[in-house]
């Protein structure tokens, strides 16, 4: 048999995997406890303090002791209440697992006590237990988080990245609880204060104000479920999926199954690689699901997965096109079919016509007098439908033919020769002549380079030709400058004749904070301004002319992108999403110098032939493979 301490250690392996598993369980809790407001407080991002105060109901002085013990709760008594729960938690692990490897404090009182109880814990060890003055609800205070298991606090990440699974466990649980009010600090600052509001206002809280203009209602009501929430306009998606949140029963849960259906919805609206915006709430009856699947309880069951996945598809779809999101079926009609309204009080009047019967296409005298005699039409000749028969203006046109003869007259005079002067042989073969000229090779020089489809830069070499994806080439030549402009602290500065302030959300302000310094070497002037903002006085000469908006944005996107696989991003992750942020796209026309210039930057490279992420750069093409292309 294992002793108790060391058994909690190990359930405290799979519930506490980092300090923003510690805040996930103890907001729970909170919300479980009937609380209207939540603060979370945290110093280090989590590593010294991590404090949850709430003003729910308490706990008496029996359940103040019993709740550190493991499976205790007081959420459901039987079996069967796990299908139909209503409740975030119920298994009775999180306290014994927080208790495990932390040093905790508990002060909590009932709204009919005096005084309440205040319990310290460490190791699974009560120290301290008595009487004590509080407030109504519970705080708890989790300090030198695994200080009993090194090994696990020497996995812990930068503050950068532990603050940022911190703010997504806080926005998980703010998001689906908008009638709850939500504090956030860290180290002594206000990140989030989110009072009761309405859904979008939530979202928006939470996101930014940016995100008002991006919002797409999404809500739908069937006997299955009922489908509520938002997604984002197409032209905002982003290159990472940090911003996909599904919520069943207000749970926020991970299901690729249901994301699919969403990303379905979205078909041939986004360019590949990129992922939707979208905050959906699905309700559904308890007993048609199990939460009771894995110990962190992000995933579930669905009694009937496939009809949820129709219905998801089909209602953020039907959302799309109802706010013109999508295209429509008749975005190729015809303007001339758009009828004006009936009007029962005017009086309906027949189109009109008069045609003269004497002409005659084969007479000659016919012809003469229909060009100086025009055809007469009714000067009245609308109708109720909008169709209209308004006079020819054939004779109008006719009557300029004898300017054509005075421009010729005019060009002769210049010395030019008129268009029947003119050689339509020898005009073709000067044509085809400067063809030649443009794509020949001259031995003593380059080689021709020309840009196919505005995204690989094509060129001949000795034994056939090779083809140069221009953005990953581009790529690799930033990233190469970056690492040596950072090695030597000297990057070039574009400076802006205005400052630009840019305003985060406060996961984005939270990881690009602890980055300003290895920003700023590499070309960069930003400072922070306020609370998730920052002022921009200048980006590196290399950005291309992109806003600072802009090339944040896509530095955030590539360096969450990687953040999975590199953890810290360090001065090589920094010099790569950088790079990657601000390289050229496919669609860019690039002139013949540009073009030269690549081609010589990416071959004075290190590593030319692969990009910062290691795709390739350059695919050859010999004359044995086009040989073989050709053959039968």
């Amino acid at each position: 048999m294992l002793p108790d301490a060391v058994a909690n250690q190990i359930a405290a392996g799979e519930v506490i995997q980092r300090p923003a598993s510690v805040i996930k369980e103890l907001m729970e809790n909170a919300i479980d406890a009937g609380a209207s407001t939540i603060q979370v407080i945290v110093k280090d991002a989590g590593r010294s303090l991590i404090q949850v105060i709430d003003d729910g109901k308490g706990m008496s002085e029996v359940d103040a002791l019993m709740c550190w013990e493991r499976h205790a709760t007081s959420k459901i008594s039987s079996a069967d209440q796990l299908f139909s729960l209503n409740t975030k938690g119920f298994r009775g692990e999180a306290l014994a697992s927080i208790a495990a490897v932390a040093q905790v404090e508990m002060k909590t009182r009932q709204a009919d006590e005096e005084l309440g109880r205040m319990v310290c814990i460490e190791g699974s060890k009560i120290k301290e237990e008595e009487p004590c003055q509080c407030s109504k609800g519970t705080s708890f205070s989790i300090k030198n988080l695994f200080f009993n298991v090194p090994a696990r606090r020497n996995f812990l990440k930068s503050d950068a990245v532990e603050m940022k699974h911190i703010i997504e466990e806080f926005q998980r649980l703010a998001i689906p609880h908008a009638g709850l009010a939500f504090q956030l600090y860290h180290n002594g600052n206000e990140l989030f204060n989110l009072k009761a509001q309405s859904s979008r206002q939530r979202i928006v809280g939470t996101f930014g104000a940016k995100y008002d203009e991006r919002l797409v209602p999404v809500e739908e009501e069937t006997d299955i479920v009922s489908v509520m929430g938002f997604v984002g306009k197409p032209e905002f998606a982003r290159r990472t999926r940090g911003e996909q949140y599904l919520f069943v029963n207000d749970r926020f849960i991970k299901s690729t199954y249901l994301n699919h259906a969403i990303s379905k919805a979205f078909e041939d609206l986004l360019p590949e690689g990129s992922f939707p915006f979208y905050t959906l709430f699905l309700s559904i009856e308890p007993h048609l699901i199990d939460v009771n699947i894995h110990p962190t309880k992000t995933e579930l069951k669905f009694q009937d997965e496939r009809a949820i996945y129709a219905i998801l598809r089909s209602c953020v779809r039907r959302s799309l096109g109802r706010f013109n999101i999508a295209p429509s079926l008749d975005f190729d009609q015809e303007s001339s079919l758009n009828l004006d309204a009936y009007d029962e009080n005017k009086t309906v009047v027949p189109p009109s016509i008069s045609v003269n019967p004497n002409y005659n296409p084969f007479d000659s005298k016919s012809t003469q007098q229909r060009s100086s005699d025009p055809v007469e039409h009714s000067s009245s000749s609308s109708s109720d439908f909008g169709a209209t028969v308004s006079p020819s203006p054939r004779k109008e046109r006719d009557g300029n033919w004898k300017e054509l003869y005075a421009i010729t007259r005019e060009l002769e005079s210049q010395g030019r020769n008129s268009p029947e002067d003119l050689d339509f042989a020898a005009a073709g073969a000067a044509l085809e002549e400067s063809q030649k000229e443009a794509f020949k090779v001259d031995q003593h020089t380059d080689q021709a380079l020309f840009q196919l489809h505005r995204r690989y830069v094509v060129t001949q070499i000795r034994s056939g030709m090779i083809v140069i994806d221009q953005q990953r080439a581009h790529q690799r030549i930033l990233f190469e400058h970056y690492l040596g402009v950072l090695a030597n602290h000297k990057g070039s500065t574009q400076q802006s004749l205005f400052p630009e302030t840019v305003s985060l959300g406060p996961s984005d302000h939270a990881l690009i904070s602890a980055l300003i310094p290895s920003l700023n070497a590499l070309g960069f002037d930003i400072e922070e301004f306020g609370q998730n903002d920052l002022i921009v006085r200048g980006v590196p000469v290399e950005a291309g002319g992109l806003s600072a908006e802009e090339l944040l944005e896509r530095f955030l996107d590539s360096v969450k992108h990687d953040a999975d696989r590199s953890g810290v991003p360090g001065k090589e992750d920094t010099a790569k999403s950088l790079a990657m942020g601000s390289s050229i796209r496919p669609g860019t026309k690039m002139e013949s110098e540009e073009m030269r210039s690549l081609v010589d930057e990416l071959f004075a490279c290190e590593v030319p032939y692969f990009s910062p992420r290691g795709l390739p750069t350059i695919i050859t093409f010999t004359l044995e493979d086009l040989d073989q292309k050709f053959k039968r």
